[in-house]
């Protein structure tokens, strides 16, 4: 009798996305990589990630990032990874989403130091607090990122959506014990909010963002490479 894997979970998952509409106020707008006329190729870019990496059934650690960037896996679908690092890893050519991102740049930093790729997979999954992007009409009328947590009204409006995603993501055969929190402020902060309500997790870690890194403290790159390393490690004993 065929067992649901890790992967056909989060497959699940990603195509469930594919129909989320949330009513936001004006100057507002959700991102959903996995819906229009980018489907089909996310679709198939998800596809071949998540069977290379999750087509089994063990536990994974859950990281979690606020919500994806605009252009970043707000266009891809899977979670950190930029475009020209999935066609290499998935041998699919992915033209249409070049877009290398110095936050997927550090964490392959991370991945590669913890021992490549397969064995970090291997070990946790990374996902968002909130699984899908959020963009803002800035004063000049430039559409910008925006993150869940900015706007009080906007992260009320989610906040059913992010509760409802952090349980599906944990159904996908998480260890609860603990989860790394991308993002040591703001994203850290409404996730221990929401995890004293629920009790998803026994403990949380915060980890600085690694676009605080690489931005404002590139000289400290392999300080907080240690430190995420040894979170990762220490936790994982």
């Amino acid at each position: 009798m065929y067992r649901t894997n890790f992967a056909d979970k989060v497959l699940k998952f990603t195509n469930d996305l594919s129909s989320v509409s949330i009513d936001l106020p004006d100057k507002f707008k959700l991102i959903n990589p996995y819906s229009g006329k980018q489907q089909a190729a996310v679709c198939q870019i998800t596809t071949a990630f998540y069977q290379k990496y999750f087509d089994d059934t063990k536990p994974r650690r859950l990281i979690l990032g606020s919500s994806p960037a605009r252009r970043g896996t707000a266009m891809t679908g899977v979670p950190f990874e930029d475009a020209k690092h999935l066609q290499t890893e998935t041998g699919i050519l992915i033209d249409q989403f070049y877009i290398n991102q110095s936050s997927s740049n550090f964490l392959y930093d991370v991945m590669t130091k913890y021992g490549g790729s397969k064995k970090f997979y291997n070990a946790f999954y990374l996902g968002f607090v909130c699984p899908l992007g959020l963009a803002s009409i800035n004063a000049k009328g430039n559409e910008v990122n925006c993150n869940y947590y900015e706007n009080k009204k906007v992260q009320n409006l989610l906040l059913p959506f992010i509760v409802h995603s952090l349980r599906r993501q944990i159904d996908f055969g998480i260890d609860t014990s603990v989860c790394y929190c991308i993002g040591s402020g703001e994203n850290y902060k409404v996730l221990v909010n929401i995890n004293h309500q629920y009790h998803f997790f026994e403990t949380i870690v915060p980890l600085e963002h690694p676009r605080f890194i690489t931005q404002y403290h590139p000289k400290d790159h392999d300080k907080y490479l240690e430190k995420y390393l040894n979170a990762l490690h220490h936790e994982s004993c």
